[in-house]
């Protein structure tokens, strides 16, 4: 019997955007995975900016996530006390059913992954699947370079659309429609989401 292959997802998704999507589209297609975690951080530790509720963050990406059975959304993190360590959630993973995990990251999060929680045990753990943007090949900093870790490149198209830009447009009364899944924009109009100042 083959063993599932899984990737692993989070982030603070507030909220999860088109690119959001993309990358775990792509990670479907070429890892052949059986399914993408999608994980809503809890508390985040290297995050200043005071994050949307939990609630309105896991309704959200359970909104997105929607029509596509591959993709699950595990709320682990969000009912976790204290700081979202991804070293922990891939423990936790571990003690579960066997799979091979893949850790799905931004070119921004794999060149910073040597600041993270524990990062040398977490290469054990997991491949590092990292997004490449027209056809970049995704460089790790120099502290994770010198340490061995499995890495494959997902391909991205490129795509202008952040959180940050989102929650700014949404601050204005703007549409975000062209931004997020009709439905996540839907959820963000209806409870007002990002109605403060610009980049709250």
């Amino acid at each position: 019997m083959s063993v599932r292959r899984a990737g692993v997802f989070g982030g603070s998704f507030d909220p999860p955007h088109r690119a959001h999507l993309a990358l775990a589209r792509s990670a479907l297609e070429h890892l052949a995975l059986d399914e993408v975690r999608w994980l809503p951080a809890g508390l985040q530790w290297q995050k200043t900016r005071r994050p949307s509720p939990a609630h309105d963050r896991r309704a959200m990406v359970a909104l997105a996530i929607e029509g596509e059975p591959r993709f699950v959304l595990d709320d682990r993190e969000l009912a976790r006390s204290g700081p979202s360590y991804t070293v922990d959630t891939l423990r936790e993973l571990h003690a579960g059913p066997p799979a091979d995990w893949f850790l799905l990251l931004g070119q921004d999060q794999y060149a910073n992954l040597h600041t993270w929680h524990e990062w040398p045990a977490l290469l054990q753990l997991a491949t590092l699947a990292v997004a490449s943007r027209d056809g970049v090949v995704p460089a790790p900093a120099a502290p994770l370079a010198a340490v061995p870790h499995r890495m494959v490149v997902l391909p991205m198209p490129r795509m202008d659309v952040s959180a940050t830009a989102v929650r700014r447009r949404a601050a204005a009364g703007a549409d975000v429609g062209d931004m997020v899944p009709a439905a996540v924009a839907r959820y963000i109009d209806r409870h007002r989401l990002y109605r403060g100042p610009p980049g709250s």
